[in-house]
């Protein structure tokens, strides 16, 4: 096998939070090119299309200027972004700019890397290719079955296996220098099917993994829809109790109507923070908002919250832990920072009957 069994995020190399925070330029920006998915997946909030209609956001793909302008505010913050990560909510090739888009930010000299996710139903020669001309840095693919039955049974969709890994291959022999991470849930296969996944995409990705469900999203109980129990973190790691998050300290998300929210988890559109329509990225960046959301965290409070308080990014997924060092950021932070203190934490407030049951 070429690849590396290696997970998709960058586990190693990582900068310690605790020696950065508070940042003035955040390390990475989620840009999502479209909020619709052609899948209907158990497991991922987007699927469920009651659900995402009774949160009344948008549903369809960022407009070319929109997308431009947060580009172009990006540039004020006083470092490059380290990377644009072009995916949030749904499938981003169904945005038909999706190269013009990845050329655009390419160009600048701003943005030192790029990386999007997909399901790869549209990931076709004709619309790959443009992709990787316009200088993508990494496609991260995800596999939901291992034949076209599991695909029907988990994701709703029609899918033509055979031409998904035709594609992939095709990619791969084209890739130049794009990297390929191929990654797969474990609960949707069975053992003799993880071999058959390796030896399938081993030879045509760069780095591969089987991850496991987690409960990443807020106020979505993805154990009840997939009927999955989960003992183990997203990476197979031990499950770790976590206070305070730290994505909110390095990161935020636009959303595909140009709503920008504190952070990439929030499919409900709870945790708005600005709109890059009118207002400018950095503008945002240090609002009243986001800077009374980490206030609750670093004072310990994010259960208090309605819906960080039930977000399971932080036990099962987190990279970064600051927990221990949240009484001296504290400190750094009141001291450089200022808030309005009628600006409320978006997210609302949990039921303190709701956090005593933790």
């Amino acid at each position: 096998m070429k690849a590396q069994l290696k997970p998709r995020i960058n586990l190693e190399g990582r900068t310690p939070l605790e020696t950065v925070i508070p940042l003035e330029t955040p390390f990475v920006v989620f840009v999502d090119p479209a909020s619709a998915c052609n899948f209907q997946c158990k497991f991922c909030p987007t699927g469920h299309r009651d659900m995402i209609a009774d949160t009344g956001r948008y549903q369809g793909a960022i407009k070319y200027d929109v997308f431009t302008k947060v580009v172009d505010d990006l540039a004020a913050f006083s470092q490059p972004i380290k990377v644009l990560r072009m995916y949030k909510d749904g499938e981003p090739f169904l945005n038909k700019r999706l190269a013009d888009m990845v050329r655009y930010a390419k160009q600048a000299d701003h943005i030192l890397y790029i990386d999007t996710t997909t399901n790869g139903t549209l990931m076709t020669p004709e619309r790959a290719g443009p992709v990787i001309e316009a200088g993508l840095d990494r496609i991260n693919i995800s596999v939901d079955g291992m034949t076209n039955e599991q695909y029907k049974r988990f994701t709703g969709f029609d899918f033509d296996f055979p031409a998904f890994v035709k594609n992939v291959k095709w990619l791969y022999e084209n890739k130049g220098d794009m990297e390929i991470a191929i990654k797969i849930p474990g609960e949707l296969i069975t053992e003799d099917q993880r071999k058959e996944f390796f030896d399938t995409f081993g030879n045509y990705c760069d780095r591969i993994f089987v991850e496991n469900f987690a409960p990443c999203w807020p106020e979505f109980d993805i154990e009840a829809h997939t009927g999955v129990k989960i003992e183990k973190g997203i990476y197979q790691q031990d499950v770790t109790p976590t206070d305070t998050c730290p994505y909110i300290f390095y990161g935020y998300s636009v959303n595909a109507d140009g709503l920008v929210s504190s952070c990439f988890l929030d499919w409900g559109r709870k945790l708005v923070i600005g709109d890059v329509r009118e207002q400018s990225m950095k503008e945002i960046w240090n609002s009243d908002k986001m800077n009374a959301l980490r206030l609750q965290h670093l004072e310990g409070r994010r259960c208090e919250n309605g819906v960080c308080g039930d977000c399971g990014q932080l036990t099962h997924c987190l990279p970064d832990n600051v927990d221990e060092f949240r009484p001296t950021l504290l400190d750094k932070f009141n001291k450089l920072v200022t808030i309005d203190p009628s600006v409320e934490a978006p997210g609302g407030f949990r039921e303190p009957s709701a956090i005593a049951a933790e």
